[in-house]
């Protein structure tokens, strides 16, 4: 009852500061403070601020709220206990490891084939210099063309 009456007032207010606004002729302003206000009037209708009330003052509510964060803490700390000591462990990664079969592990690569148009000649690679060449022509026309 108390939740009700202070979302009303808190809307009345609102509304009020809508109307002043409104009256200096600053109606998108005062359009945005009147829906704002409407927000609460709103909330108490469909039952929400009863719901949180309820959520927050009832105990049975805040023991499933700490058993929730029992459970995170003993899956986060379960987590950080299967990281350090590997996904079933060492000493089974170790032995497939000796028995010849590498799990999940990339393929080697081979050696670069060339091309069917070369032969045998070193790719042609351009020389190395300190600043990058660019074509600054599109740019200057531009510039240019606007008197700069």
């Amino acid at each position: 009852m108390l939740a009700e009456t202070i979302c009303s007032a808190v809307s009345a207010a609102g509304l009020g500061i809508a109307a002043i606004t409104a009256y200096r002729k600053r109606f998108l302003a005062a359009t945005r403070i009147a829906a704002y206000s409407l927000v609460p009037v709103g909330l108490v209708m469909t039952g929400v601020v009863e719901w949180v009330s309820d959520l927050v003052f009832k105990p049975s509510t805040w023991v499933g709220v700490g058993i929730l964060g029992l459970s995170w803490v003993l899956f986060m700390t379960s987590r950080a206990v299967e990281r350090r000591t590997g996904v079933g462990g060492r000493k089974e990664r170790k032995a497939a490891k000796a028995s010849g079969r590498e799990a999940a592990v990339e393929p080697k690569a081979s050696a670069p084939s060339l091309g069917a148009g070369r032969t045998g000649a070193q790719p042609a690679t351009r020389p190395k210099s300190k600043e990058p060449a660019e074509d600054f022509s599109d740019i200057e026309a531009i510039l240019k063309k606007h008197g700069i």
